[in-house]
């Protein structure tokens, strides 16, 4: 039996974390999608156990942040030990960049249900777990897809564009003619879930033992994940032998008798597909880059690509773009996920001395650095993780060295209060669209008339934000009171007095003083295409 006929503006293979957070997104988007996965369930085993703050904002971009915190163990930190459990170097972060906490533990089968749960808001997404790609191919403007149901069905949908989320060994990768490249790391790890923990330690415990490295990470409800580097000549088979395992669990900590949720080896690598597009078809997610677990940013950076690429496809649905502003998408995410790669293997150089002696030179140099206050600060606020920025790609730089300029980097999100005194978070109050955010001491002053209409009129929404010690005004366009103070840091209290222009997914596009603020006019054109107007009930077109 075949059912043909099935159209979508978008199709996403591969329901995990990325392909469903893409899903959400389009779906808000009033981007029709078919979403193809072949189990027929979300992942129902603990893979991704951390979230970071940036994946949060995505979260609260797609209207599930809080379902998200209703699940998680927010804001947990690292401990990093020596062979006998000294303590020397502690990383809690506390500080809130982007709205929310920098670390949060949480079970992936949970996360992909709120995920898949959201999709129920949208009547043009259609989900079909269940069915298989089996092959796929493409024209000038659109993609057809052939799928499988394990039932024999089968159908044939066409998409204007498709994006694969379908995982490491990615089936459409391999169809495109795409090869891994990057270095050969590969490590075996034995990954021991628990159901219950003894272990009631908050914090991750990284123990950095030449002899086997370690690292015991906390969850939500009790729940933990132990890691154990293998070592030559152990094999897979390990993973059955219940006394190896309860013997490596008895080494770290009071686990030797806790009940098992899944025990498996994985091998970990770092790696990259040479291109993440080809044509009318994305690479998202593992399918696009692996990355060793150490910095727990491999989910993480699936769904940044998710939140980059989400926009720009809604974009070129709604009218036309050019090849540029969709090759953007690879040209922004992939220097950054390699940034995310690198920052892995450094910290598994940390947790994996390779003898007694370097493992000694390693402590003996954190505890020199946390003699000088910056240098301890620098750790325990995770400065050292890279921030997320653009270089190049829809961006039009404002002038200043790369070292000072706030154009490219995703804007701190404050906690903002309004003349009725409610405080929020500022992605709450702007829509779904580029915004002029009027930093100033009098944002309704220095905005004339004329330039608010041609803003307004080019399609990006007009705010204005006061410093802390500034009270907001009720004026021709919002005004705000930025009461966190991420704006008093020296870099962007630069900025007094200029103007941002956010794109969609909050990175800054440009910056200009705001006697100059009809000059963003072209840049606003540029990342935001002309559209018809919306249809009020968008859905999926499927033959009867």
């Amino acid at each position: 039996m075949r059912e043909d006929g099935l159209h979508a503006d978008v199709v996403i293979v591969g329901a995990g974390p990325t392909g469903l957070t893409l899903a959400n997104l389009l779906g808000g988007m009033n981007v029709s999608v078919v979403l193809i996965e072949r189990n027929m369930t979300t992942v129902q085993e603990p893979r991704a156990v951390s979230i970071d703050d940036e994946s949060m904002r995505t979260m609260q971009a797609i209207g599930l942040s809080d379902d998200v915190e209703r699940i998680v163990a927010r804001g947990y930190g690292s401990r990093y030990l020596s062979p006998s459990r000294r303590n020397f170097l502690t990383v809690e972060p506390t500080s809130r960049d982007y709205g929310f906490d920098k670390r949060n533990a949480f079970q992936q089968p949970e996360l992909e249900q709120v995920l898949r749960n959201g999709l129920g808001r949208f009547p043009h997404i259609r989900q079909m777990f269940g069915w298989e790609m089996q092959n796929f191919s493409q024209h000038a403007a659109s993609v057809t897809v052939d799928i499988r149901e394990s039932g024999g069905r089968e159908a044939k949908i066409t998409g204007r564009f498709m994006v694969a989320c379908d995982g490491g060994r990615s089936s459409t990768r391999s169809g495109l003619g795409l090869e891994l490249a990057g270095s050969t790391f590969a490590e075996r790890w034995l990954i021991v879930d628990l159901v219950r923990t003894e272990n009631r330690f908050r914090h991750t415990e990284v123990h950095c033992d030449p002899a086997r490295p370690c690292i015991s990470l906390p969850g939500p409800d009790n729940i933990r994940r132990y890691e154990f580097m293998l070592q030559k000549g152990e094999d897979e088979e390990i993973a059955n032998d219940e006394a190896f395992v309860r013997n490596l669990l008895s080494r770290v900590g009071p686990d030797r008798n806790a009940e098992f949720r899944r025990v498996r080896v994985y091998t970990f690598h770092a790696r990259m597909a040479t291109s993440w597009r080809r044509g009318n078809i994305f690479l998202a997610g593992d399918a696009a880059h692996l990355t060793p677990p150490f910095a727990g940013q491999g989910m993480n950076s699936g769904l940044r690509d998710a939140q980059n690429l989400g926009w720009k496809l809604a974009e070129a649905v709604a009218g036309k773009v050019d090849d540029a502003f969709l090759d953007s998408y690879e040209i922004e995410r992939k220097p950054h996920a390699w940034e995310m790669i690198n920052l892995a293997l450094r910290m598994g150089q940390v947790m994996m001395p390779e003898n007694s002696v370097k493992a000694a030179l390693t402590r003996a140099a954190f505890g020199a650095l946390g003699l000088y206050p910056p240098a301890r600060d620098y750790f325990a606020q995770m400065r050292y993780k890279p921030k997320p920025r653009f270089r190049q790609g829809l961006l039009f730089p404002d002038g200043k060295p790369e070292s000072q300029t706030m154009v490219g980097r995703l804007i701190p999100q404050p906690v903002v209060e309004g003349t009725d005194r409610v405080r929020s978070l500022l992605d709450g109050l702007l829509p779904d669209q580029p915004a002029v955010v009027v930093f100033d001491e009098f944002p309704d002053r220095v905005v004339p008339a004329a330039a608010l209409s041609k803003l307004a009129g080019a399609g990006a929404v007009v705010v204005g934000l006061t410093p802390e010690w500034m009270n907001p005004v009720d004026g021709a366009f919002p005004v705000y009171r930025e009461v966190s103070r991420l704006f008093s840091t020296p870099q962007l209290e630069n900025y007094l007095g200029h103007a941002f222009l956010l794109r969609r997914d909050r990175y800054i596009a440009s910056i200009v003083p705001v006697a100059a603020l009809e000059s963003l006019l072209p840049a606003i054109a540029a990342i935001a295409t002309p559209r018809p107007a919306p249809n009020p009930n968008p859905a999926l077109a499927e033959a009867s």
